[in-house]
Protein backbone atom coordinates (compact mmCIF):
# COMPACT_ATOMS: atom_id res chain seq x y z
CA UNK A 1 0.00 0.00 0.00
CA UNK A 2 1.31 2.97 -1.17
CA UNK A 3 0.64 6.46 0.52
CA UNK A 4 0.67 9.90 -1.05
CA UNK A 5 -0.44 13.02 0.45
CA UNK A 6 -1.21 16.10 -1.88
CA UNK A 7 -1.74 19.65 -1.16
CA UNK A 8 -5.04 21.46 -3.06
CA UNK A 9 -3.42 24.44 -4.73
CA UNK A 10 -4.33 23.95 -8.66
CA UNK A 11 -7.08 22.92 -11.05
CA UNK A 12 -5.40 19.65 -11.08
CA UNK A 13 -5.20 18.87 -7.22
CA UNK A 14 -8.22 19.96 -7.00
CA UNK A 15 -9.90 16.99 -8.81
CA UNK A 16 -8.32 14.63 -6.65
CA UNK A 17 -10.78 15.77 -3.79
CA UNK A 18 -13.21 12.27 -3.76
CA UNK A 19 -17.14 12.89 -3.02
CA UNK A 20 -18.36 12.32 0.33
CA UNK A 21 -19.65 9.07 1.46
CA UNK A 22 -22.81 10.26 2.14
CA UNK A 23 -23.86 11.63 -1.25
CA UNK A 24 -25.96 14.59 0.19
CA UNK A 25 -22.56 16.51 0.78
CA UNK A 26 -20.11 17.24 -0.61
CA UNK A 27 -16.33 18.45 0.18
CA UNK A 28 -16.11 20.03 -2.99
CA UNK A 29 -19.05 22.48 -2.81
CA UNK A 30 -19.11 22.89 1.09
CA UNK A 31 -18.77 26.50 2.49
CA UNK A 32 -20.09 25.23 5.68
CA UNK A 33 -17.45 26.86 7.47
CA UNK A 34 -16.83 29.64 5.26
CA UNK A 35 -19.81 31.21 5.21
CA UNK A 36 -21.08 31.71 8.91
CA UNK A 37 -24.76 32.50 8.20
CA UNK A 38 -24.80 30.65 5.18
CA UNK A 39 -22.79 27.76 4.62
CA UNK A 40 -23.55 24.47 3.52
CA UNK A 41 -22.45 21.17 3.18
CA UNK A 42 -24.59 20.18 0.74
CA UNK A 43 -23.97 18.64 -2.40
CA UNK A 44 -24.09 21.77 -5.12
CA UNK A 45 -22.74 19.94 -8.89
CA UNK A 46 -22.96 23.57 -10.24
CA UNK A 47 -19.94 24.09 -8.19
CA UNK A 48 -17.85 21.33 -9.68
CA UNK A 49 -17.29 23.17 -12.73
CA UNK A 50 -16.22 26.95 -12.92
CA UNK A 51 -17.41 29.68 -14.82
CA UNK A 52 -16.76 33.37 -15.90
CA UNK A 53 -16.66 35.19 -13.02
CA UNK A 54 -19.81 37.42 -12.26
CA UNK A 55 -19.96 40.78 -12.92
CA UNK A 56 -20.14 43.42 -10.47
CA UNK A 57 -23.78 43.69 -8.98
CA UNK A 58 -24.84 47.29 -9.81
CA UNK A 59 -27.56 49.57 -7.75
CA UNK A 60 -30.26 50.29 -9.41
CA UNK A 61 -30.99 53.80 -8.02
CA UNK A 62 -29.25 56.51 -9.68
CA UNK A 63 -27.35 59.01 -7.22
CA UNK A 64 -28.63 62.25 -6.93
CA UNK A 65 -28.06 64.77 -9.46
CA UNK A 66 -25.28 67.46 -7.81
CA UNK A 67 -26.61 71.12 -8.90
CA UNK A 68 -22.99 72.35 -8.16
CA UNK A 69 -20.94 69.62 -10.07
CA UNK A 70 -20.42 69.15 -14.13
CA UNK A 71 -21.37 65.61 -15.93
CA UNK A 72 -21.10 62.90 -13.19
CA UNK A 73 -17.68 61.82 -14.98
CA UNK A 74 -15.82 65.17 -14.24
CA UNK A 75 -17.36 65.01 -10.61
CA UNK A 76 -16.12 61.45 -9.62
CA UNK A 77 -12.29 62.49 -11.30
CA UNK A 78 -12.50 65.60 -9.50
CA UNK A 79 -13.14 66.55 -5.52
CA UNK A 80 -12.38 70.12 -4.56
CA UNK A 81 -12.03 69.16 -1.17
CA UNK A 82 -10.33 65.77 -1.60
CA UNK A 83 -6.18 66.10 -1.05
CA UNK A 84 -4.16 66.54 -3.79
CA UNK A 85 -2.15 63.30 -5.08
CA UNK A 86 1.23 63.32 -3.87
CA UNK A 87 2.22 60.59 -6.69
CA UNK A 88 5.11 58.02 -6.32
CA UNK A 89 8.22 59.23 -4.85
CA UNK A 90 10.70 60.72 -7.18
CA UNK A 91 14.30 60.47 -6.46
CA UNK A 92 15.98 63.65 -8.42
CA UNK A 93 19.38 61.21 -8.86
CA UNK A 94 18.09 58.52 -10.35
CA UNK A 95 18.23 58.82 -14.25
CA UNK A 96 14.98 58.54 -15.82
CA UNK A 97 13.84 55.04 -15.87
CA UNK A 98 15.58 53.28 -13.11
CA UNK A 99 12.50 53.04 -10.62
CA UNK A 100 11.09 50.58 -13.43
CA UNK A 101 14.10 48.58 -13.84
CA UNK A 102 17.11 47.46 -11.12
CA UNK A 103 19.25 44.86 -12.87
CA UNK A 104 20.27 43.78 -9.13
CA UNK A 105 17.14 43.48 -8.11
CA UNK A 106 15.80 39.85 -8.12
CA UNK A 107 12.93 39.19 -10.14
CA UNK A 108 9.70 39.23 -8.05
CA UNK A 109 7.98 36.47 -7.35
CA UNK A 110 4.93 35.44 -8.95
CA UNK A 111 2.05 35.40 -6.11
CA UNK A 112 0.67 31.70 -6.45
CA UNK A 113 -3.26 32.01 -7.97
CA UNK A 114 -5.77 30.03 -9.36
CA UNK A 115 -7.85 31.00 -12.80
CA UNK A 116 -10.87 33.29 -12.75
CA UNK A 117 -13.41 31.19 -14.04
CA UNK A 118 -12.32 28.01 -11.26
CA UNK A 119 -14.70 26.41 -9.59
CA UNK A 120 -15.93 28.36 -6.48
CA UNK A 121 -14.43 25.97 -4.07
CA UNK A 122 -11.10 26.01 -5.52
CA UNK A 123 -11.15 29.77 -5.32
CA UNK A 124 -12.37 29.40 -1.30
CA UNK A 125 -9.29 26.81 -0.89
CA UNK A 126 -6.91 29.27 -2.74
CA UNK A 127 -7.30 32.66 -0.99
CA UNK A 128 -4.04 31.96 1.11
CA UNK A 129 -1.74 30.28 -1.24
CA UNK A 130 0.12 34.01 -1.38
CA UNK A 131 0.66 34.11 2.65
CA UNK A 132 -0.09 31.04 4.35
CA UNK A 133 -0.15 28.08 1.75
CA UNK A 134 -2.38 25.45 1.03
CA UNK A 135 -5.86 24.90 2.98
CA UNK A 136 -6.68 21.26 2.10
CA UNK A 137 -4.97 18.11 1.60
CA UNK A 138 -5.95 14.89 -0.18
CA UNK A 139 -4.78 11.50 0.86
CA UNK A 140 -4.01 9.49 -2.03
CA UNK A 141 -3.71 5.52 -1.75
CA UNK A 142 -1.93 3.30 -4.31
CA UNK A 143 -3.21 6.32 -7.04
CA UNK A 144 -6.41 6.49 -5.68
CA UNK A 145 -8.05 9.58 -3.50
CA UNK A 146 -8.97 7.94 0.00
CA UNK A 147 -9.29 11.11 2.10
CA UNK A 148 -9.61 14.98 2.74
CA UNK A 149 -8.76 17.19 5.16
CA UNK A 150 -9.54 21.32 5.23
CA UNK A 151 -7.57 23.31 7.63
CA UNK A 152 -5.82 26.76 7.70
CA UNK A 153 -5.60 29.89 10.01
CA UNK A 154 -8.55 30.67 11.86
CA UNK A 155 -9.16 34.06 10.37
CA UNK A 156 -10.12 31.60 6.82
CA UNK A 157 -13.17 30.17 8.50
CA UNK A 158 -15.80 32.54 9.87
CA UNK A 159 -17.96 29.70 11.44
CA UNK A 160 -15.13 28.45 13.31
CA UNK A 161 -14.81 32.07 14.93
CA UNK A 162 -18.23 32.22 16.05
CA UNK A 163 -17.89 28.60 17.39
CA UNK A 164 -15.19 29.85 19.17
CA UNK A 165 -17.22 33.05 20.80
CA UNK A 166 -19.43 30.44 22.36
CA UNK A 167 -16.91 29.01 24.48
CA UNK A 168 -14.51 32.73 26.26
CA UNK A 169 -12.52 29.89 28.27
CA UNK A 170 -10.56 29.06 25.40
CA UNK A 171 -7.27 30.03 24.87
CA UNK A 172 -6.98 33.48 22.82
CA UNK A 173 -3.30 33.50 22.79
CA UNK A 174 -2.24 31.73 20.66
CA UNK A 175 -4.77 31.51 18.44
CA UNK A 176 -4.96 28.34 16.82
CA UNK A 177 -5.12 27.00 13.29
CA UNK A 178 -8.18 24.66 12.43
CA UNK A 179 -9.27 21.65 11.16
CA UNK A 180 -12.66 22.00 9.88
CA UNK A 181 -13.21 19.06 7.72
CA UNK A 182 -11.43 15.07 7.62
CA UNK A 183 -12.93 12.47 6.20
CA UNK A 184 -12.07 9.14 4.29
CA UNK A 185 -14.23 7.56 1.80
CA UNK A 186 -16.20 4.54 2.39
CA UNK A 187 -13.75 2.11 1.11
CA UNK A 188 -10.68 3.92 3.45
CA UNK A 189 -12.61 3.30 5.96
CA UNK A 190 -10.79 1.19 9.65
CA UNK A 191 -6.92 1.52 8.37
CA UNK A 192 -6.05 4.67 10.13
CA UNK A 193 -5.95 6.95 6.61
CA UNK A 194 -7.58 9.92 8.58
CA UNK A 195 -5.01 9.50 11.34
CA UNK A 196 -2.42 9.55 9.03
CA UNK A 197 -3.70 12.56 7.05
CA UNK A 198 -4.80 14.31 10.39
CA UNK A 199 -0.77 13.95 11.70
CA UNK A 200 0.61 15.64 7.90
CA UNK A 201 -1.61 18.21 8.50
CA UNK A 202 -0.64 18.77 12.24
CA UNK A 203 3.06 18.44 11.09
CA UNK A 204 2.12 21.15 8.56
CA UNK A 205 0.83 23.42 10.69
CA UNK A 206 3.72 23.33 12.98
CA UNK A 207 6.23 24.20 10.58
CA UNK A 208 4.30 27.09 9.73
CA UNK A 209 4.69 27.93 12.81
CA UNK A 210 1.19 27.18 14.67
CA UNK A 211 1.57 26.49 18.16
CA UNK A 212 -1.93 25.04 18.48
CA UNK A 213 -4.40 23.14 16.50
CA UNK A 214 -8.40 23.08 17.45
CA UNK A 215 -11.49 21.11 15.43
CA UNK A 216 -14.93 21.12 16.41
CA UNK A 217 -16.37 17.58 16.31
CA UNK A 218 -20.42 16.70 16.74
CA UNK A 219 -21.36 14.63 19.51
CA UNK A 220 -23.82 11.92 17.87
CA UNK A 221 -23.61 12.34 14.52
CA UNK A 222 -23.86 9.79 11.77
CA UNK A 223 -20.22 9.34 10.54
CA UNK A 224 -21.22 10.64 7.14
CA UNK A 225 -23.10 13.32 8.48
CA UNK A 226 -20.70 15.51 10.32
CA UNK A 227 -17.03 17.05 8.72
CA UNK A 228 -15.31 16.98 11.82
CA UNK A 229 -15.26 13.52 12.94
CA UNK A 230 -16.09 12.47 16.80
CA UNK A 231 -14.25 13.85 19.88
CA UNK A 232 -12.92 10.19 20.51
CA UNK A 233 -11.13 9.75 16.72
CA UNK A 234 -9.48 13.31 18.27
CA UNK A 235 -8.28 12.40 21.58
CA UNK A 236 -6.86 9.15 20.05
CA UNK A 237 -4.54 11.23 17.99
CA UNK A 238 -3.29 13.60 21.04
CA UNK A 239 -6.26 16.40 21.44
CA UNK A 240 -7.65 17.38 24.65
CA UNK A 241 -11.01 18.58 25.05
CA UNK A 242 -10.70 22.19 25.64
CA UNK A 243 -14.39 22.92 26.02
CA UNK A 244 -17.11 20.68 26.80
CA UNK A 245 -20.21 20.45 25.64
CA UNK A 246 -23.06 17.76 24.85
CA UNK A 247 -23.09 18.29 21.65
CA UNK A 248 -20.56 20.81 19.97
CA UNK A 249 -17.54 20.08 22.52
CA UNK A 250 -14.04 21.56 20.67
CA UNK A 251 -10.75 19.55 21.34
CA UNK A 252 -7.18 21.53 21.07
CA UNK A 253 -3.69 20.11 20.75
CA UNK A 254 -0.20 21.90 21.22
CA UNK A 255 1.94 21.61 18.37
CA UNK A 256 5.88 21.28 19.08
Amino acid sequence: MAIRIVDVTDDASFRLVPPCADPGFDHRSCDYWEDADRGSKAARLAWLEGGAPAAAATSSRSRPANPFGGDERDELAFNPFAPASRGPAVNPFAPSGEAAFNPFAPAPKAAPTVAADAPPKLKLLARGLAVFGSYAKVLLEDGVPAGYAQFGPLSAYPRAQRTRELYPALPQSPLPAVITCIATTAAGRGRGLAATLVEAVCDDLAARGFAAVEAYPEVGARPNATSAATPEFWERLGFAVAARDDRFPVVRRDLA
